[in-house]
């Protein structure tokens, strides 16, 4: 099973566009070294929707190749075309990725019967172990907790990411599935109640500027110790909140530029952070260690 801190890692890239191989492995020797439990390559925060197909693709064995099984590696494989779903998860199971990741279709705004066929669909194609991941406040599209109970009977879909922040949810989902099943957070600021609340860990995107407090707040959660894990939260909380400040990659994206990890270079539509919230993230950065 998934669990404590996996990182939704950055993509560095070039001034011309193209990944920056030399600063993403510097990147995932940092994760190996500060704790971090697993790597989402080519997730939302690693810039997928604007990466082609074959940049992807590139991007997960070439991922694979650098985190030399020292890691797990779940590859971001989610589209909103069943066709293009399919593909992109062939392309991880070719990389040898130990699961993939798959956001809830964007835009077109499935039913919960489409979105069971959607993944169904891919389950039946690719036998990689695929992780849900909803997080409707970016897709328009909001998966129950029943849909997620009656996918969790697919052999093959063993976690999901659920990005609500809301405990009710998680304790909705959790009362329908096995134990096995892997509850993960994306939403940074509730990972320590989520876990807490019996989930297991959480797909960060703090995670990339504090590894390893990142993964030492997860680990005492998860220990069940509610005073120590609550009190290292604390220490990341305002670092959260700023991660979040523009649209996500951008600010972490920025972030991670700031502690010598490749320039700062984002793929359009994405912009840099605005001015005005530089300093105060660079001062958290500084607070909190990362600097």
């Amino acid at each position: 099973m998934f669990k404590g801190s996996i990182v939704a890692l950055v993509t560095p890239m070039l001034g011309n566009g193209d990944v920056d191989f030399s600063q993403l492995e510097a990147l995932i020797n940092l994760h190996v070294r500060e704790g971090t439990q697993a790597l989402v390559i080519a997730g939302t925060t690693g810039e997928s929707a604007t990466l082609s197909h074959a940049e992807h693709c590139d991007l997960l064995h070439k991922s694979y190749e650098i985190i030399n099984r020292r890691l797990p590696m779940i590859a971001g494989t989610g589209a909103n075309s069943t066709v293009e779903a399919i593909e992109l998860t062939r392309c991880a199971e070719a990389s040898r990725a130990e699961a993939a990741l798959l956001v809830t279709p964007y835009y077109n705004k499935p039913t919960q019967q489409g979105l069971v066929l959607h993944h169904q669909a891919i389950a039946d194609a690719v036998d990689i172990p695929q992780i849900l991941y909803n997080v409707p406040g970016r897709t328009a599209c909001d998966m129950q907790a029943d849909t997620v109970a009656e996918l969790a009977k697919v052999s093959n879909i063993v976690g999901i990411k659920e990005a609500t922040g809301s405990m009710e949810r998680l304790a909705d989902i959790k009362r329908q599935v096995d134990d096995n099943f892997a509850l993960l957070t994306g939403d940074d600021s509730t990972t320590c109640e989520f876990i807490l609340n019996g989930g297991h860990g959480a797909i960060s995107v703090t995670a990339n500027v504090v590894p390893a407090k990142m993964a030492n707040m997860c680990q005492l959660a998860l220990e069940g110790k509610v005073a120590e894990a609550r009190a290292a939260d604390a220490e990341i909380a305002e670092l959260h909140r700023l991660l979040f400040i523009e649209s996500n990659p951008i600010p972490v994206k920025w972030a991670v530029s700031q502690m010598g990890f490749g320039e700062l270079n984002l793929r359009l539509p994405m912009t840099v952070l605005d001015e005005k919230y530089q300093q105060p993230l660079k001062e958290a950065l500084v607070a909190s260690g990362a600097l």
